[in-house]
């Protein structure tokens, strides 16, 4: 939407550039967040086209997907990102950038190599950055010191900065100081929903215990995993449901789990997208006992959405969600045993369990892609009205930051 004399703006649709430095053919936080709000801004009328790396054939979004880059796994923070190294993207990058001409180009972790970064380089429409990581270094310190040269000259062309949450900002503002507005993850709650059918073959006499997540260190598999043994000695009659892509660690857990001959634990490993609610309505308590790095907890809220009660990790990103002994219970991170006993109150006790639920529901209706889209589209706009956020010019930590954002227990 181009803009005439200041603050004034013509009529044309507002063209918007969705930018991931992840692979879109492999399942993630940051691919899920885009693909939802691509899908909620075209809904509002808004042309949009999203521009990403990926490793395989991406049909469902037709022209308006646009491919630069190939990833590479990369080891990062007990995690694997799958992002572009290729120095030789500036080509490619300025061709689409002058044939699209977008009006706002929205970066999600804007930092990250080497795509993200690059389109920032070579833009010169609007830029705003959301920025997803609580943890992890997502390209600050990326061939230091030179790395942090380039960081310091790229992120004045940042325009607006959102974050999704209070800890992801706190994290974002040590490297890229400024002004925020916190814009939490969305959750599809029609597509997430108490209505949806449960996994037929898991519905019998059993309480079950759903876990969703990659299978990754951080994600407490191995706090989860003897935290169930306890459970088990105490509820006979449950079963733990492990639900998640990921290959390295499976068979040591598996092998865990066979030599201590510790039933009911099901590996499922990855499920398509049409098959995750399911998986939501069949757990009788949802488990995701993370160690940290966790920004918001989308799978939470997706799990809420659902009508489930949550036993999770009091850490931040998690605590921005749920407030315990409200939609669920929080215990200290690393400490199987207070998750066991956690778990165990809840599979004992059906209204608890009922009550968190309807709590649970309740509170992801606050975090509504309808809700949070409209909330990105009026930051656009104030942003193609010439409003421009403050941006530090060292590299030092701020003092503070300013904030805007949206209530704590609500959107």
């Amino acid at each position: 939407m181009a803009i005439e004399g200041e603050g004034v703006r013509d009529d044309r649709i507002m063209k918007i550039a969705l930018v991931s430095p992840y692979d879109f053919a492999h399942p993630g936080g940051v691919v899920t967040h885009i693909t939802n709000l691509y899908q909620h801004l075209v809904g509002m009328g808004l042309e949009v086209k999203i521009i990403a790396p990926t490793s395989d054939v991406i049909d469902v979004f037709g022209n308006h997907f646009i491919r630069i880059g190939k990833p590479r796994p990369i080891p990062v923070s007990e995690s694997i990102s799958r992002v572009p190294i290729s120095l030789n993207l500036g080509p490619e990058i300025k061709a689409v950038l002058a044939r699209e001409k977008f009006d706002i180009i929205h970066l999600h972790e804007p930092f990250a190599p080497m795509l993200c970064s690059a389109v920032l380089r070579f833009s010169d429409a609007k830029n705003v950055g959301t920025f997803h990581a609580a943890d992890g270094k997502p390209g600050y310190n990326l061939g230091w010191p030179i790395g942090r040269m380039i960081l310091r000259r790229r992120r004045r062309k940042l325009d607006g900065r959102i974050a999704v949450s209070k800890p992801a900002m706190q994290y974002a503002s040590k490297y890229v100081p400024g002004e925020y507005t916190i814009i939490p993850n969305g959750t599809d709650v029609r597509y997430f929903n108490p209505n949806v059918r449960p996994i037929e073959k898991f519905c019998d006499d059993k309480l079950n215990i759903v876990f969703v997540s990659r299978l990754e260190r951080r994600k407490g598999v191995d706090y989860l995993l003897p935290a169930f043994q306890e459970v088990k000695s105490q509820i006979p009659d449950s079963r733990l449901l492990i639900v998640g892509h990921g290959t390295r660690l499976r068979k040591g857990y598996e092998d865990w789990v066979r030599k201590q001959k510790l039933e009911d634990v099901v590996f499922v490993g990855g499920v398509s997208y049409a098959e995750l609610p399911g998986y939501f309505r069949t757990g009788d308590v949802f488990c995701v006992p993370a160690t940290g790095r966790e920004s918001q907890g989308a799978v939470l809220l997706e799990a809420m959405a659902t009508g489930r009660p949550v036993v999770a990790t009091n850490i931040d990103g998690y605590a921005t969600v749920v407030t315990h002994g409200e939609q669920g219970l929080l215990v200290p991170p690393r400490d199987s045993h207070a998750l066991a006993e956690a778990l165990v109150k809840l599979l004992r006790d059906e209204p608890l369990r009922r009550r968190m639920g309807e709590k649970g529901l309740a509170r992801a209706q606050e975090f509504s892609w309808d809700v949070v889209a409209r909330r990105v589209v009026e930051y656009y706009r104030k942003m193609l009205n010439g409003h421009q956020t403050s941006a530090g010019g060292t590299g030092d930590p701020p003092t503070g930051e300013r904030t805007s954002e949206m209530p704590e227990k609500g959107v």
